[in-house]
Formats: structure tokens, sequence, C-alpha cells
């Protein structure tokens, strides 16, 4: 069924971080924090990595762990932008292309707002196209679990592709 040539395909990607203090935050590819990390065996970029399990799911390809599995060693530390230009790359030879990105990051700390414009150029470039469709918002959880307590970061993706 996924050989199946459709004119249009969503994905939808997640991922969770728990955070310690020190070392440095990246999302979307943009440094938001030198005061807190993600626990992660790659960059820990919630967004990136929510982003390429949005592409592979649309392309019917399985999840970010059955392509870049953390219990192999050159994956370690790896910037996580590495991730999305393979499985983009990848998209792009099958014949689609991204038509939107819509991202939603659930965070306490630090405040996105301020980072907004970088993390879409930065994804719109990773992405090839400075016109592409991208949003980004962020949420909290109000206190509630450990997101909501600031000890762990979340992202969504949504993406829709199209044949070309």
């Amino acid at each position: 069924m996924n050989n199946i040539p459709l004119p249009f395909r969503i994905g939808h990607g997640y991922d969770l971080h728990r955070l310690q203090p020190g070392g440095n935050l990246l999302l979307g590819g943009v440094l938001v924090s030198d005061q807190i990390s993600p626990i992660a065996h790659s960059d820990g970029d919630v967004v990136l990595h929510a982003l390429v399990d949005a592409l592979l799911g649309a392309m019917g390809w399985g999840d970010i762990g059955e392509h870049f599995p953390d219990t192999e060693s050159r994956w370690k530390g790896a910037a996580s932008r590495v991730f999305v230009e393979t499985v983009y790359g990848r998209v792009r030879e099958a014949g689609y292309e991204l038509v939107n990105l819509d991202v939603t990051l659930l965070v306490e700390k630090p405040k996105i707002k301020p980072f907004k414009p970088a993390m879409l150029a930065s994804l719109r470039e990773m992405l090839g196209d400075e016109r592409m469709a991208v949003n980004v918002k962020a949420g909290t959880n109000e206190g509630c679990d450990a997101i909501g307590r600031g000890e762990a970061i979340a992202a969504h993706a949504v993406v829709m592709l199209k044949k070309t």
C-alpha cells in the first residue's frame, strides 16, 4: 500500500525529552537556551524529531528509532538536522514535496515567542524552500505533569506532502 502514488500524504510526529540543567537546548535547529538541555542520544531537538517522524509516517516508512537508533554510536550527539535532511531527501527522491508543516511545542521554559522567527527560517532553510508554509506555535501544560513542571519538553508536527 505504501507504494501507491497518492496525490497527497499526511503525517503526524511526536517527541518528548526530559530536561536537565546545563548544556544547550535546540528547537527547530535554533539555540533557545544554554541553561538546560534534553536528556537524549542525539542533540535531542524535539521539533526536528517530531518532523522526521511526521515525514516518515506520511510515507509509511516507520519511525525515527528505526532509521536512527539510539543503540548506534554514530548517532550519539548527532545533529538532528542530519535526520531531517536525510529523510526529506528520501521523500523528494520518492517524488513528494512538503506543502505544509505545523509544529506545536509544549514547553514551560524558555518562552518560545522570541525564537519563532529564527525557528521558521531554520526549518524553511533545512527543507529548502524559503516560501514554504511553516508554522510554529507553543503552549504550556499549565503546571501539569513533567512538561508543566519544566522537567520535560515535547513537540507535535503535522506535515502534508504532495506528489510532484
